[in-house]
Formats: structure tokens, sequence, C-alpha cells
């Protein structure tokens, strides 16, 4: 077994730690109600008109912790257990989302380049299996199929890398603004802090994922695999 594939393998056994940690700490501060009975709707709504945003829509959407932010239709998308829950986490998470929208509102430049990968990313998870495979087997013949899969690769590692500040960043503005604008008292930012410090860090392993992955397969195509 090649080190950098048990690098990967070590790398899926964190992330599952951490997914798990996330989902333990997001039902722990579901129980915790929100001072003043506001709703991840609510908060959503507040942090965007004290930011002066007037054209982005908060919506709710399916699932459990499928809560975004589309620049493209301009909403934040909270999951059912986000928008009519009155809890820290709730509002943690909204106020989180909504820092996407404020760093669209200001043209955060890691924003903008995210978004300009997506449609590369969009190409290249479709497609990038298929190549690499192809890859695989013609590597003796015509090695250049291989990286081209690689390339797709690590467009992916790129985006993960991005997505880094994106995220710490859009978490650093919910907390500052819960805080500043003490919707949420002082004894209950603990709470809001560790919901997004463990939902930053699904983002972390994800790109040191992507970057083994990466390793993995250049190492593949010179032969140290």
């Amino acid at each position: 077994m090649s080190s950098n594939f048990l690098l990967i393998i070590i790398i899926g056994v964190v992330g599952l730690i951490v997914q798990a940690r996330l989902q333990s700490v997001f039902k722990k501060y579901s129980q915790v109600a929100f001072p003043g009975g506001f709703t991840g709707k609510d908060v959503a709504e507040r942090m965007l008109r004290a930011h002066g945003i007037a054209d982005v829509q908060v919506v709710s959407t399916r699932g459990h912790l499928t809560d975004h932010y589309n620049p493209a239709t301009r909403t934040v998308n909270l999951s059912e257990s986000v928008y009519n829950s009155a809890s820290i986490a709730a509002a943690a998470v909204a106020a989180h989302e909504c820092g996407h929208a404020v760093q669209h509102a200001y043209g955060y430049g890691p924003l903008r380049l995210r978004s300009a990968l997506v449609p590369v990313i969009q190409f290249s998870s479709m497609f990038s299996t298929w190549v690499i495979i192809l890859g695989l087997v013609l590597l003796s013949s015509v090695p250049a199929v291989f990286w081209v899969g690689i390339a797709m690769i690590a467009a992916s590692a790129l985006f993960s890398i991005v997505t880094l500040p994106v995220e710490y960043n859009a978490s650093a503005r919910a907390l500052a603004w819960l805080e500043g604008s003490r919707v949420l008292p002082p004894e209950q930012m603990d709470g809001a802090r560790e919901s997004l410090r463990w939902a930053a860090r699904t983002y972390l392993v994800a790109a040191l994922s992507a970057i083994a992955t990466l390793l993995y397969y250049i190492g593949i195509a010179r032969g140290d695999d």
C-alpha cells in the first residue's frame, strides 16, 4: 500500500469523525433555545438588513444541513432544521450563510474566484473519473490522457483550497455580527462558535482529501505507486 493511498484512508477516517462530531454539536445546540425566539429565518433576515442587503431572499430548502448561499439566484437557502428552528445552532448556521451574501455584496475576492471555478468543477466532476479510468488503460501508450484526468482532479483540489478562506471568513462575519449586534447574549456565543468551528473543519478535511487524492494519482503517473 502506497503512502499516498494510506494518507487518503487516514483523512477519510478523520473526515468521518469530524462529520460525526458536527452532527453531535449541531444536535446539542439545536436543543438550546435562541433568546427571543428568533428562528434561523429571522436571524438571516436581520443580518441581511443590518448590512444593507435588500435584494437577497431567505428561503427554505429540503434536507438536513443543506444550507447554502446561491449567488446566481441571490438566495440564502436554509435547511428545514434551520429555517424554522429557534435555536443557537440554527442562528449560527443562518448567520454563516448570510456571511456569504455579505461577501458577495462586498465583492470578496476568494468568493469571486470560487464562483468562477464552478463551471470548471462541474465539468470535472462529471468526467474526471472516466478520464482517469481511460488514462489508466492507456497509461503505457498515451500517458497524456491520464495527465488530463490529473488536471481535472487538480482543479477540484484548487476549488477545495479556495473554499477554505471563503468558509472561514463567512463564519468570522457571522460571529462578529451575532456578537456586535447583541442579538445573541455573550453567554450563548460559545455555542455558536463551536457549531461553526466544527462546520469549518469539514471543509478543511475535504481540502486535505482532495490534495491527498491529487498526490496519489501523480504518484501513479510517475510510477511511484
